[in-house]
């Protein structure tokens, strides 16, 4: 017998944002979107650590925080970017607590690409029926349903065929209050052949409790090129779940690399199906928390189709009492022979407190095929820090130094100039380098 167990939480959550549901005899394709994952919320629960998928990360805190969305009247309306980590000419969609700001973005100065907010979406349905939600499954997972219900606000980048995209799309999601949670949705479409570089900043004018539940889906063509960072630097007291699915068609690549670094709770779920020949992807991902913050990464990658790539390293460093947590998994179907895959996690743990939980996995349903993952846990080198000393460097530096280098190796493969340089030297700061 299937049961429903009512959850308190999302019944207040869903009560506190009742103006914003659509009505649910809609006959908008958006809006009998959002009444279907509203019915499956109503069907779900938040996940507890007696979930396998969530045994490492407890977000029962979650619970003390059915926050409401951030009433228009209280943006700001000063022209504060949040000291943005990017200088170059960009296509820049501002939004701040849920709510795009057009005062505070910059189109793009041709029609070589269509960038949009969700509201726009809703006069192309054709784009929104095709694309919209169908990445980003809701049946099972309780976020994304909540996200697809509640979302009011979104960004659209539809890239044509054979277009490559000279500046980044630049997409900056700024928290203003505190105790607000915001339902930020992105949606990408490079048609064949097409280039683009997309970038999600998430960051924070406040150091309170507020909660970020994002939801991206990406959709490559045959041939296309699409390279993905997510920097999410939030408060430390916030929660930041997210959800980003990609579906990589024939002899597409598809790169990505999400940097961790700020929030108390965050949840990265990553999807990416290769769903035609010869199509690949490349995956970075660096976590750098201290404190007590929790960093929790789960990746899949589904070898759908034979010929395909794949290159996955993801390091966590980790100091005082914080917790990182890493799950991996590629999947290669029966069919997909001459699959090439390989998964590196590693991990440095910078006190005796720091803790780290890994579980790279591999599933391997073909014969004919190169695949091999493997995990590290350790701490600073003894040998690397006494020859350091010995070249007349300090043991703090020694150490920071090779803290710096760790994470240097992921930093080093983002491609936007300005947008590596603040990394790097964010990073430094943090690692007190003198």
């Amino acid at each position: 017998m299937n049961m429903i167990i009512k959850d308190d939480y999302l019944d207040k959550l869903i009560a506190s944002w009742k103006k914003e549901i659509s009505p649910v005899h809609s006959v908008s394709y958006l809006d009998q979107l959002k009444a279907d994952a509203l019915n499956c919320v109503e069907s779900l629960r938040l996940p507890t650590i007696r979930d396998e998928e969530w045994r490492f990360t407890d977000i029962s805190s979650l619970r003390a925080t059915p926050f409401p969305r951030a009433s228009a009247a209280t943006l700001p309306v000063s022209d504060n970017q949040a000291d943005t980590f990017l200088d170059e000419a960009v296509c820049k969609l501002v939004f701040i607590d849920g709510r795009y700001v057009p005062g505070l973005s910059v189109q793009t100065a041709d029609n070589s690409i269509t960038v949009s907010s969700l509201s726009g979406l809703t006069g192309t349905s054709s784009v929104a029926e095709q694309y919209l939600g169908r990445l980003a499954d809701f049946q099972e997972n309780v976020f994304v349903a909540l996200n697809t219900a509640l979302m009011h606000e979104g960004v659209c980048v539809i890239v044509p065929a054979d277009v490559a995209v000279k500046v980044p799309v630049h997409i900056l999601y700024i928290s203003s209050r505190k105790e607000v949670t915001v339902y930020p949705r992105c949606l990408v479409v490079a048609e064949s052949g097409a280039s683009v570089t997309v970038i999600e900043e998430y960051v924070a004018l406040h150091e309170g409790v507020s909660l970020t539940n994002s939801v991206t889906e990406m959709y490559l063509k045959d041939s296309a090129r699409v390279n993905h960072i997510r920097v999410q630097r939030e408060s430390p007291q916030a929660f930041h779940i997210a959800n980003s699915s990609a579906l990589v068609a024939k002899s597409a690549q598809y790169d990505s690399i999400s940097l961790a670094l700020g929030a108390h709770i965050s949840r990265f779920d990553q999807k990416i199906t290769l769903a035609g020949e010869n199509a690949g992807c490349e995956v970075d991902g660096l976590a750098l928390i201290a404190g007590r913050q929790l960093a929790d990464t789960h990746t899949f990658i589904d070898h759908a189709n034979p010929h395909c790539r794949s290159r996955q390293l993801h390091k966590c460093i980790m100091d005082d009492s914080a917790h990182g947590v890493f799950s991996g998994k590629i999947m290669v179907r029966p069919h997909a022979q001459l699959t090439d895959a390989r998964q590196l996690n590693r991990n440095l743990l910078l006190s005796d407190r720091a803790r780290v939980d890994t579980k790279p996995q591999l599933e391997i349903f073909a014969d004919d095929v190169k695949c091999a993952h493997g995990a590290t846990v350790g701490q600073l080198d003894r040998e690397s820090l006494f020859y350091l000393q010995s070249r007349g460097l300090t043991e703090t530096v020694a150490r920071n130094l090779l803290t710096y280098a760790f994470g240097g190796e992921v930093i080093s493969r983002v491609t936007v100039p300005s947008l590596r340089q603040h990394l790097e030297q964010y990073i430094l700061a943090r690692t007190r380098i003198s």
